[in-house]
C-alpha cells in the first residue's frame, strides 16, 4: 500500500491519495500526471480564449502566473513558497547590483538556493526519485541565470563584443515584476521544463512568435493567413508520451534499477549479462524522462508556444520547445551527437552560460556546472566525470583513427556501425551511476566490470597521439574523401 505523510518533504495535495493506496503509485507521481493533464487543457484555453488578438498582454501574463502558482500549490503544498522566494531574491540582485558582476551573483544565489533544497531532500529522503519542488527550481535556475546574463550583455557589451545568440537575447533593461514572475512561473514549463529565453517568452505573450519564426524559416504564412493549428502535433506527442509512460512501468517492473545493487547480480553474473541488464534498466529509466518532456512539449504546443517556422515542404514545425530527440539519442553514432539530443534546452543553457563564457577549461567547467545543478548524489559526479573523460577520448579517437575508414564506402559504413555500438556501450556504462545515485553500489558495479571502458578510454587518450599519427594533409586524397562523404551523407 502506498503511504503518504503530508508533513514530509513532499507536502502536496492528498485529493488522490485513495488512488495512490489502491494502485501503489506514489501520490507525488499521481499529482504530477493529473496536473499535466489539467495544464494541457488550460494551455488550449490560453491559446483560444486568451489569444493575443483578443486579450491584452497583461492579461495573458496574469493567466500564466496564476495558473503556475495554483499548479505549484497543488503539487507541492507549502513548498510553493520556494517558487516565489528564489526568483524574488534573484530579481533584487538583477535590479540593484552593478551589471558587470550582477550575472555572477544571480548564478551564485540561484545555485546556492537550489543546492540547499538538494541537500535537504538528500538528508530527509536519501535516494528518493519522487517529484518535489526541486524540479521546478532547477528549471527556474536556468531561467533566472539566462536572463541575468542577457541583461549583463545588453548593459555592458557592444554588438561587436557579443556572439550571435547573445545579440538576439541581450536586454538593455530589467523587466517589470509582472513579466518577470510570469516568466519564472510559466505553467507550460513549470513542472518539467524546458527553459525558455525571456525574449522568446515575451514574443509568445504578445503574439509575435509566429511572425518571428516564419521570417526565420523564410516561408510565407498560408493564404488564409491563419496561424497553423498545433492540435495534430499535440495529439501525436501525447500519444508518444503515453507509450513511454506505459513502457516505463512495464519494463521497469522486470528490470528495476534496484536489481543492479543486488550482490547476486554483481558477483554471480557475467560481464555480458551485466551490460545487457544495465542497458535495459537504464533505458527503462530514460522512458520516464521521455514521458515528462514530451508531455510538457505538448502542453507548450497546445498553448501556441513552440512554433519554429516551416520546413522545406511548407509544413509547420513545432520543435522550439522540444527537450528530447529520442531517435537521435538512441541511434547516435558518437557521444557528442547523443548527448546533444538529450535534455536539449539544458544543453543550450550550459553552452550559453558556461561553455561559451569560460576562458579556461570550458568542457570541465560545463560538466561541473551540470553536476552541481543536478545535485550532490555521488552517482551524478561519477557520470559527469566519466562523460568528460569519454568526450575527450572520443575527440582524440576521431582525430587519429577516423581517417582510416574514409577510403571506401564499405569502410565508412563499417565505421558507422562500429561507432554506433561503441556509443551505446559507453552511454550504458557511464549512466548507470546516474540512476543508482549512491557511491558504494556504483563503485562495486564498476569493479565487477573491471573498469574496462575507463581503462580503454584512458589508453586511447594517452597512447593514440603517440602511436597513431594524425593524417598528413599532403598525403591524403582529399577529393576521394569528399566524394565518399558526399555519397554516404554527413559525417559524425
Amino acid at each position: 500500500m502506498a503511504q503518504y505523510e503530508p508533513k514530509g518533504f513532499h507536502p502536496g495535495n492528498t485529493l488522490f491519495s485513495g488512488i495512490s493506496d489502491s494502485t501503489g503509485m506514489a501520490i507525488d507521481q499521481i499529482n504530477f500526471v493529473v496536473s499535466q493533464v489539467v495544464l494541457l487543457l488550460l494551455a488550449s484555453v490560453l491559446r483560444t480564449y486568451f489569444h493575443p488578438s483578443k486579450t491584452r498582454a497583461e492579461t495573458r501574463l496574469w493567466f500564466e502566473l496564476i495558473v503556475g502558482l495554483l499548479a505549484g500549490a497543488f503539487c507541492f503544498g507549502r513548498h510553493v513558497v520556494h517558487l516565489v522566494v528564489m526568483p524574488a531574491l534573484c530579481f533584487i540582485v538583477m535590479a540593484n547590483m552593478d551589471p558587470w558582476i550582477m550575472q555572477r551573483i544571480v548564478l551564485l544565489v540561484s545555485l546556492t538556493y537550489l543546492s540547499i533544497l538538494h541537500l535537504y531532500r538528500q538528508t530527509y529522503n536519501y535516494g528518493s526519485s519522487g517529484v518535489d519542488v526541486t524540479g521546478p527550481i532547477m528549471v527556474m535556475t536556468q531561467k533566472v541565470t539566462s536572463l541575468a546574463f542577457n541583461i549583463h550583455d545588453g548593459k555592458t557589451k557592444s554588438e561587436e563584443e557579443m556572439k550571435k545568440n547573445q545579440k538576439l537575447e541581450a536586454m538593455k533593461e530589467t523587466p517589470d515584476l509582472l513579466s518577470y514572475f510570469s516568466y519564472c512561473l510559466t505553467f507550460q514549463t513549470l513542472m518539467a521544463g524546458p527553459s525558455i529565453s525571456f525574449k522568446n517568452y515575451l514574443d509568445f505573450i504578445e503574439g509575435k512568435n509566429f511572425k518571428v519564426y516564419t521570417a526565420i524559416s523564410k516561408k510565407q504564412l498560408p493564404a488564409s493567413s491563419t496561424e497553423p493549428s498545433p492540435i495534430p502535433v499535440v495529439v501525436q506527442k501525447v500519444f508518444i508520451a503515453a507509450i513511454c509512460g506505459a513502457s516505463f512501468i512495464i519494463v521497469g517492473t522486470y528490470f528495476p534499477v534496484s536489481g543492479m545493487k543486488e550482490s547476486k547480480f554483481i558477483e554471480d553474473t557475467s560481464i555480458s549479462y551485466k551490460f545487457w541488464y544495465i542497458y535495459v534498466s537504464t533505458g527503462a529509466s530514460r522512458l520516464k524522462y521521455y514521458f515528462a518532456w514530451i508531455f510538457a512539449d505538448a502542453i507548450c504546443n497546445s498553448s501556441g508556444l513552440g512554433f519554429s517556422g516551416y520546413n522545406e515542404k511548407g509544413e509547420a514545425k513545432w520543435d522550439a520547445m522540444s527537450n528530447i530527440e529520442i531517435v537521435k539519442f538512441e541511434t547516435g553514432t558518437n557521444l557528442k551527437e547523443t548527448i546533444d539530443a538529450w535534455n536539449i534546452r539544458t544543453n543550450v543553457w550550459l553552452r550559453t552560460v558556461a561553455y561559451e563564457r569560460s576562458t579556461k577549461y570550458p568542457t570541465v567547467m560545463t560538466f561541473s556546472l551540470s553536476a552541481l545543478w543536478h545535485g550532490f548524489y555521488p552517482g551524478y559526479y561519477i557520470t559527469f566525470a566519466s562523460g568528460a573523460l569519454f568526450t575527450a577520448a572520443a575527440r582524440v579517437g576521431r582525430r587519429h583513427i577516423r581517417h582510416f575508414f574514409l577510403k571506401t564506402n564499405e569502410l565508412k559504413a563499417f565505421y558507422d556501425v562500429l561507432t554506433f555500438i561503441v556509443t551505446r556501450l559507453i552511454i550504458t556504462y557511464i549512466t548507470f551511476s546516474f540512476v543508482l545515485l549512491e557511491l558504494g553500489p556504483s563503485l562495486q558495479l564498476y569493479m565487477s566490470l573491471y573498469w574496462c571502458l575507463h581503462i580503454l578510454g584512458l589508453a586511447l587518450l594517452i597512447f593514440a597521439p603517440i602511436l597513431i599519427p594524425k593524417p598528413n594533409p599532403g598525403h591524403v586524397n582529399v577529393n576521394q574523401i569528399e566524394n565518399t562523404l558526399r555519397q554516404v551523407g554527413p559525417y559524425h
